[in-house]
């Protein structure tokens, strides 16, 4: 039997579920339905990231990345503080070893002072020291607004809170939305399980936001490519040399941030991510594999434009992906002390990058209007952290586009 909803959301991760909650508290009447797949809400990217709270000190000033990063993490610390979701602004460091990374430091400072990140300062290797004191640098930045959240626990808040807002709304878990047909003033979508018939349609599908933009009849020149990132932990005995977030400088050459230390909510430490591509958008594990992802991505000019422009770093990731010696050796460049003992290894995630025809990583976030329909075609990091804003922007889109 159909059934019928004003709007209906696609993907349950923490875009998703903002975009549920912003749209709910913003219209309470609007009965609503947030449709996830998977038997849980935040399965896969969101529940797979690093669990930071990011500052805004990378992203590029003015672009949307910059402006939902920072008004995004002020709205979700508000939001963990009045809902009781575990978080810590414990603030990071990030760390120069080098000295040709410290003309690359300078610039992301300059671009924090451009966000108008709080209390940012640069630090002498001495007061690295004094903040992480198992950490040898000639200097670094200290970024007070940097912290951990449990991106899970947020997301099931916000979809709890929006739907005891109106209880003609819905979640559906285990329903993968497979078939949109636009009829004259509504669309029908048919899941695995049931048919719904809506007004407006938003999707927040992340990995597989191309496809699910195909289906609904929206052509873009872009594909998701996936990158898989694994992380390692440091064992009980290793813990007290990480205080609370430590990052190296990143290199402007490569489009990741480079492997860190992150003090997570249970008290465990990670040390990572790597990067590597990924045959399976949505595996976790070394070795998986999933046929039409692979052609997808091998299938596609950008992916051999980004492999070609990123030989050496490509190579060097992968080499460490299957080598515990050489993770630790990416370490040791910050934390010299540390032993194959002091780590062992930890959880996986896969990344959705919007990749270029020219192999272009650096998209900003990107949404799109498109007929009864909006689509948040590229939401990378720092989306988790500024999902509340992003929901925002998207509420703010729909009432303006469907005419709430």
């Amino acid at each position: 039997m159909e059934q019928q909803f004003d709007l209906a959301i696609i993907g349950g991760g923490i875009v998703g579920a903002a975009t549920f909650y912003k749209l709910q508290e913003r219209f309470p009447t609007l009965d609503l339905v947030l449709l996830e797949k998977e038997d849980r809400l935040a399965a896969h990217q969101t529940g797979h990231n690093s669990g930071v709270i990011h500052s805004g000190l990378y992203y590029k000033p003015g672009s949307l990345k910059a402006k939902n990063c920072v008004e995004g993490r002020d709205q979700l610390v508000a939001f963990c503080k009045e809902f009781g979701v575990d978080h810590d602004v414990c603030g990071k460091v990030v760390v120069a070893t080098d000295k040709r990374e410290i003309p690359f430091m300078d610039k992301i400072f300059n671009t924090g002072l451009e966000n108008k990140i709080q209390g940012i300062q640069k630090l002498t290797g001495n007061q690295v020291k004094e903040i992480e004191p198992y950490v040898e640098s000639i200097g670094g930045i200290w970024v007070p607004p940097t912290g951990i959240v449990d991106f899970v626990g947020m997301t099931n808040k916000m979809v709890e809170l929006a739907l005891a807002k109106n209880p003609k709304s819905r979640l559906k878990l285990n329903e993968e939305a497979r078939d949109f047909k636009k009829e004259e003033d509504s669309t029908v979508i048919t899941t695995n399980k049931n048919s719904y018939r809506v007004k407006h349609v938003i999707f927040c599908g992340g990995l597989q936001a191309d496809r699910l933009a195909k289906k609904d009849q929206v052509y873009i020149k872009e594909r998701v490519v996936g990158f898989r990132g694994d992380y390692y932990e440091l064992t009980d005995e290793a813990k007290h040399k990480v205080k609370n977030l430590i990052y190296p400088v990143p290199d402007p050459a490569f489009p990741f941030l480079g492997v860190h230390f992150t003090r997570m909510c249970d008290g465990e430490i990670e040390c990572g991510p790597n990067a590597v591509f990924s045959f399976k958008r949505e595996g976790y594990g070394k070795t998986d594999f999933d046929l039409k992802d692979t052609i997808d991505a091998l299938t596609y000019a950008g992916t051999w434009k980004l492999f070609l422009n990123n030989v050496s770093f490509g190579i060097n990731e992968y080499r460490r992906a299957f080598s515990k010696k050489l993770f630790l050796k990416t370490l040791q460049r910050i934390i010299p002390s540390l032993t194959m003992e002091d780590i062992k290894p930890g959880r996986a995630g896969v990344r959705a990058m919007l990749l270029s025809q020219n192999g272009d990583t650096r998209d900003d976030f990107r949404i799109e209007k498109a007929g009864n329909s909006i689509h948040v075609l590229n939401a990378p990091s720092p989306a988790a952290t500024a999902s509340l804003a992003i929901g925002g922007q998207v509420a703010d889109m729909a009432k303006e586009h469907f005419g709430l």
